[in-house]
């Protein structure tokens, strides 16, 4: 190709090294305590009602909740992606995990209260009892199922699958399916508890083992000031003439960049950011599950904050190891001529994506290599396993409950239990397409999707509980505007490829000018003004169906009137607890079978989802010493945060 000036051009991908023993006991060690933990989990948890399944029966304290929802948001696609992201762009990706901060607070102190007020299990549920009706509950349903297959299932199984090949090479098919399988026994059977304790362990697996890592990387390079020098020096060799792509980003260093032309312009990575990470942490079934899973406000409140200051660690373990490995290597993490990257990583337009794997490979000694590995299953295993969980709750309640109004409650808890091994087919069966996929391709436009499709979903929850005058029309009219528009800068995302280094730019203005953040803020500010104009234009609702569903009214002791409620749709308790029916013993294997899946034992649970006076007293009463440490704790945070974001600013 002309334009290539002269030098080494023959870079080699990060070749599979071989397992030694040592590494192999990691990694089986890893196996069974994930199985230990989980099979612990499940046997302690009651699966067999709705609460205990889906909410853990709303026992769980700080600690856990916040290590399941670090767990649950970095996945292997984080791995994968921040750190090849911040390989070829600079350290500026970190405000995509130090904005979790702002969000979790707002998660535990307004957006929890509510819920647990309107006592509701699914976040589709709540804008049922919000709006009535059932077209936005089936919209909001399906559309988080889409979401969570097409995108959170595709980034991590590709980015698990890319680095097990890269670093291993094993049999993709087959090491994918067995982590399948295994994640599937405990998440069966123990439902949300298993979910969230086995989350915890991995926690722990994860910010170790990254951590080494990340001290060994930096020990490479002469620590951080040593990674100022050697990362704007790492040039590859080949180049394309006349261009820029193969040179680090001058503002590297710095969050806070240039409005119009740089990657991540600085107010799209405050607004826009807060706008999708408002849509992630406050209002997406996969987050907000396991608060709701909390015992007691203040429990709910500290995991929000113990889950903050678990954000901040990401800018250090995963996105400086990015650079380093650019710095490191720069001829195979920073190739720039289309040639040499199709070469190294089989994508023309960079293979800054196996920046990660390539620090693995090259720096892990034996048997942290191994480490290293079950590092990457536990962000895996611990992603999937929360999407399979929030996927079948909101299957169970919100489709299928509906459609089944009488479904006893043992019909719910098998339900929820098939979906979970339906939802592991589909990942299984979806290995070979992810494989044959472009990979730059796959990461990034699962990235921009959610910007397409989050903000009207963003709108509609923060209208909902702060201005009363909301109502159902304009609610689902603002959805569908918002959708529309989305959709659109979605296919035209997906119809045009991004050029390799040195090539023309093709594509429409409205994706190269409109940045996919700036493009967020103009789509949540169109979706809240159709929601308002309609809603105006439409008569509201009455005050007697918004009791404890807003932030005004979250203390009411008034009884409400659910908007909609289906009268034949039974209560989640099957029968009285105190008086429970005489049913005859059942059969031998029909016990065996329903304890293997969990679903044996008393129904001892508590109520799962009330919404009435006394259920939100309880849950909303705080005792003094500990509301005024989540407070101080929270306030500490942010201070952390903001001195982090005025540091690299």
């Amino acid at each position: 190709m002309s334009g290539i000036t002269e030098g080494n051009t023959t870079a080699t991908p990060p070749g599979p090294v071989a397992m030694e023993t040592a590494d192999i006991v990691v990694v089986v060690v890893y196996l069974l305590l994930v199985m230990v933990v989980g099979i612990w989990a499940s046997m302690r948890a009651n699966g067999s009602t709705v609460g205990g399944y889906f909410l853990a029966g709303r026992s769980m304290t700080w600690w856990p909740i916040g290590a399941s929802l670090m767990s649950s948001n970095i996945g292997s696609g984080a791995f994968i992606g921040l750190a090849g992201t911040a390989a070829a762009g600079g350290i500026a990706v970190s405000g995509f995990e130090l904005n979790a901060a702002w969000v979790l607070v707002a998660l535990g102190w307004i957006f929890v209260p509510v819920y647990v007020a309107a006592g509701v299990v699914t976040m589709p549920e709540y804008l049922a009892k919000r709006f009535g009706g059932r077209r936005i509950r089936m919209y909001m349903s399906v559309l988080s199922l889409v979401l969570y297959i097409f995108t959170k299932l595709s980034t991590d199984l590709f980015s698990g699958a890319l680095f097990i090949k890269v670093s291993f090479g094993w049999n993709l098919y087959m090491s994918t399916a067995i982590l399948l399988l295994i994640t599937c026994v405990y998440t069966v059977a123990g439902g949300l508890s298993a979910v969230i304790y086995t989350d915890a362990f991995q926690t722990v697996i994860m910010v170790g083992g990254a951590f080494t890592l990340m001290f060994i990387a930096f020990s490479k390079v002469g620590w951080y000031e040593g990674l100022t020098e050697v990362y704007m020096a790492s040039v590859p060799t080949a180049t394309v003439a006349n261009t820029t792509c193969h040179l680090p980003r001058h503002d590297a260093f710095h969050m806070f960049r240039d409005p119009l032309t740089s990657d991540l312009p600085w107010p799209g990575l405050i607004f826009g950011l807060t706008i999708i990470a408002t849509w992630v942490w406050c209002t997406d079934q996969v987050i907000v599950q396991r608060s709701l899973a909390a015992r007691s406000l203040s429990h709910a409140k500290g995991g929000s904050v113990f889950g903050g200051y678990l954000k901040v660690l990401p800018m250090f373990f995963i996105v400086m190891p990015g650079m380093i490995s650019r710095a490191l290597f720069p001829d195979e993490v920073a190739c720039a001529e289309p040639a040499v990257c199709q070469r190294v990583c089989g994508t023309p337009v960079g293979c800054s994506n196996i920046a990660y794997p390539k620090l693995v490979v090259e720096l892990m000694p034996v048997g942290v290599r191994g480490l290293m590995l079950a590092v990457m299953f536990a962000s895996l295993l611990s992603s999937l396993t929360s999407i399979f969980n929030s996927s079948a709750t909101i299957f169970t309640l919100d489709l299928y409950r509906q459609a089944r109004p009488a479904a006893s409650e043992m019909e719910l808890m098998i339900v929820g239990r098939l979906f979970i091994l339906v939802l592991v087919v589909v990942s299984i069966l979806w290995i070979p397409i992810i494989q044959s996929a472009n990979s730059g391709k796959l990461f990034e436009y699962a990235q921009s999707v959610v910007s397409f499709l989050a903000p009207p979903i963003t709108a509609v929850f923060v209208l909902a509980i702060f201005w009363p005058r909301i109502n159902e029309p304009g609610a689902f009219w603002g959805l569908m505007a918002g959708l529309a528009v989305g959709l659109v800068r979605m296919i035209l995302e997906f119809s045009h490829e991004v050029p390799a280094c040195g090539q023309p730019d093709l594509r429409p203005s409205l994706l190269t000018r409109v940045h996919y953040l700036y493009f967020a803020v103009l789509l949540m500010a169109l979706s809240l003004a159709v929601m308002v104009a309609v809603s105006l234009a439409t008569p509201p609702i009455p005050d007697k169906h918004l009791h404890r569903l807003t932030w005004w009214s979250r203390h009411s002791t008034s009884p409400r009137v659910d908007l909609g409620a289906d009268p034949a749709t039974r209560p989640f308790s099957d029968s009285d607890p105190a008086h429970p029916p005489e049913r005859p013993p059942a059969p031998l294997w029909r016990r065996a079978v329903l304890r293997l899946c969990g679903l044996s034992g008393a129904s001892s649970d508590v109520p799962v989802a009330r919404g009435d006076a006394s259920t939100t007293r309880n849950f909303l009463k705080e005792a003094p010493l500990w509301r005024n440490v989540c407070n101080v704790n929270a306030l500490l945070l942010l201070v952390i945060n903001v001195f982090l974001w005025g540091y690299y600013a």
